[in-house]
């Protein structure tokens, strides 16, 4: 069948008659196609106005996405309230401060109140720090890095312990002469008071002598020695605790440091997870470069002043050294304080004489550590500012003690360098002005505060 038809009602409505399908084929197999209408002027016109209206309305809608909000200024931009602005802003940043200051008080609190584990871990990480490359090294020649930690861990007890043996010797072996010498001091020091300046009599100077007696009596009275006692025991089973925790922290930091981090990292969530990572990274490199830079500038500190103690004949130059050493640890302040021990000393030993060459010598070594080593060594290393050293210190004392001082620096420097990794963009040592001219010229920002003008005829 050439053609489909299609059955529809008559339009008399008698009679079904057979419709072609217009959608059917035409013979020949072509489709029929519907002749077009010419459309007349007018609904061309009418056409082009509704196509450049809706064009109109895209372009102005395009215009108003990309065109910036307004920033309302001065009063516009806070709402209508009975309070001032002034006032408004000040109390949001109030509250928000209270908030930091409480959340701070409660860390403060937990590391104080934890001291007991939290020091012993802080000194391990510190350690390890300074012993990793040793580990690194025993690893490189096919060492297992268990059996290498193990060695390292073992010969750095074995050295401390015979460096503390032979200080320990000579001390003892010193007390003896150093107390004689001590007596003939004080007797010195009561010929100077009757025979100096103050012209005391004998009875005033015992009248000194019981006063101070009598305190020492009443603060060992009324149950205070077992109470103090009582403390020592306690700060020595704290020591012994922290003793074995930095022991097993150390070996198992310097065994499986690796794998420990790793697991701490994968306790963020997993789009934090680069960020924690990097952020530990940088924090340990920071760290590891403090503590090495400690141990030279300790080193120096060290052999500087006690060298000059050898060569003025004082006693005990070995303790005197390994104090510095040690003391040396807490920056800017530890050096010093444990140099009036050998300034003491010489005084004892030697009188006043001695006494200020040996302060001339601490006050040369502390400062070509402070104009030399420090900046050599930690300006570009460890960009941590004079002023946050010592508040830190303060701090670490106020926590934990002096534990805390010896630690409270190596953990601003690792706090700051990561600071510097997630905010700033920048690398520990980079110079703040610097960085802050960069970031404006970036933002294309400006900051330009002019001076009033000065009124004629008044000096400016």
């Amino acid at each position: 069948m050439d053609e489909q038809e299609v059955t529809g009602p008559d339009p008399a409505g008698d009679v079904a008659v057979a419709q072609p399908d217009p959608r059917a084929p035409a013979p020949g197999g072509r489709l029929r196609r519907r002749a077009l209408r010419p459309r007349s002027v007018e609904e061309e016109e009418r056409l082009t106005r509704r196509l450049a209206q809706q064009w109109s309305q895209l372009r102005d809608e395009r215009e108003r996405r990309l065109t910036p909000p307004e920033l309302a200024s001065g009063a516009d931009a806070y709402p209508r309230t009975p309070v001032p602005p002034g006032v408004e802003l000040a109390a949001a940043w109030a509250w928000r401060f209270l908030v930091i200051v409480a959340a701070g008080a409660v860390i403060a609190w937990t590391v104080g109140y934890l001291s007991v584990i939290v020091l012993p871990i802080v000194v391990a990480l510190l350690v390890t720090a300074l012993a990793a490359p040793a580990v690194d090294a025993l690893t490189r020649i096919r060492v297992p890095r268990g059996l290498a930690a193990l060695v390292v861990v073992v010969s750095g007890l074995a050295t401390v312990s015979a460096l503390l043996t032979f200080v320990g010797q000579q001390v003892a072996n010193g007390a003896t002469d150093l107390a004689e010498q001590t007596v003939a001091g004080l007797g010195q020091i009561r010929q100077w008071l009757e025979d100096g300046p103050l012209n005391a009599s004998d009875s005033q100077i015992d009248r000194w002598i019981n006063d101070a007696q009598r305190v020492i009596t009443d603060q060992t009275s009324d149950g205070q020695v077992v109470t103090r006692l009582t403390e020592v025991g306690t700060t020595l089973t704290h020591v012994v605790a922290g003793f074995f925790i930095v022991l097993f922290a150390t070996y198992f930091f310097m065994a499986d440091g690796q794998r420990i981090w790793s697991w701490l990292v994968r306790l963020a969530p997993r789009a934090a997870r680069p960020r924690v990572d990097s952020s530990g990274r940088v924090a340990w490199i920071s760290l590891t470069q403090f503590v090495r830079a400690t141990v030279v500038v300790a080193l120096v500190d060290a052999v500087g002043i006690a060298g000059w103690a050898w060569f003025l004949g004082v006693p005990f130059v070995a303790a005197i050294g390994v104090l510095v050493f040690l003391g040396a640890f807490v920056p800017m302040i530890g050096a010093t304080i444990a140099g009036t021990v050998a300034i003491l000393v010489a005084l004892v030993d030697q009188g006043p004489v001695a006494a200020l060459l040996m302060l001339v010598g601490v006050i040369v070594v502390q400062q070509v550590e402070g104009h030399v080593l420090q900046p050599f060594l930690m300006g570009r290393w460890v960009s941590v500012h004079p002023l946050a050293v010592i508040l830190a210190i303060a701090a670490g004392v106020i926590v934990a003690g002096i534990a805390g001082a010896l630690v409270a620096v190596p953990l601003v420097a690792a706090l700051n360098a990561v600071v510097q990794h997630l905010a700033a963009n920048t690398a520990p040592g980079d110079d703040p002005e610097e960085e802050l001219a960069e970031d404006y010229e970036e933002s294309s920002a400006m900051v330009d505060v002019q001076e009033p003008a000065t009124p004629e005829g008044e000096p400016s």
